[in-house]
């Protein structure tokens, strides 16, 4: 069955590369401002489901097909970190992980979709999460701007990037390490099967 990945994350399409999972990629647009009191784990899959309905909406080929949506934050002492856009708020929200464990959560969501008479409609809707748990080294303010001042920290989750340079900062991680990347795949993998099985 055909996988659409909803993310224009080049990262995600590299790990389910990787695995070995052919698919496409179409972007969605959608709103990603928390709800008032919205803790992390709702957001997250809230923010999946939304992008991965946002994408089969814009469908309308006959051809049956999985659409994936993912969405992911860091979470430190309770509060959510999501993209930073701006030098300034990376070294905040790296300031805030350094020295510390945080979790990294990831809301997964799969739409089993099949042709309809008027386009494609979806015929199972299947939403979770995945956590890690990371730690961060003690950084210096010096270490925090150099790798604010890089492209790697803007637009990801946390202000880090685990298969980048920040990896000099992070002595280890218990639970799944693609999680921190952006996708689980273990999790999806399983997620698939079930959808395959028709079961929930």
């Amino acid at each position: 069955m055909k996988i659409i990945l909803a993310s224009a994350s080049p990262r995600r399409a590299e790990v389910l590369r990787a695995a070995g999972f052919e698919f496409s990629v179409m972007p969605a647009e959608i709103d990603e401002t928390p709800n008032p009191g919205e803790g992390a784990v709702e957001l997250v899959e809230r923010l999946a489901l939304l992008k991965a309905r946002a994408v089969a909406g814009k469908l309308r080929q006959p051809d049956a097909a999985v659409v994936l949506g993912a969405d992911t934050v860091v979470m430190v002492d309770g509060e959510i970190l999501g993209k930073p856009h701006t030098f300034e708020m990376s070294v905040t929200m790296l300031r805030k992980l350094q020295g510390r464990w945080h979790e990294v959560i990831t809301g997964v969501a799969l739409l089993g979709l099949n042709s309809a008479h008027r386009g494609v409609s979806a015929t199972e809707e299947m939403v979770e999460h995945e956590t890690t748990r990371v730690q961060f080294s003690r950084m210096t303010d010096t270490e925090i701007e150099e790798y604010a001042r890089s492209v790697e920290p803007l637009d990801k989750a946390g202000a880090y990037a685990i298969q980048g340079r920040a990896a000099r900062f992070i002595p280890r991680i218990e639970g799944c390490y693609f999680n921190v990347v952006g996708l689980p795949v273990a999790l999806i993998t399983r997620m698939l099967a079930r959808l395959r099985d028709g079961e929930r």
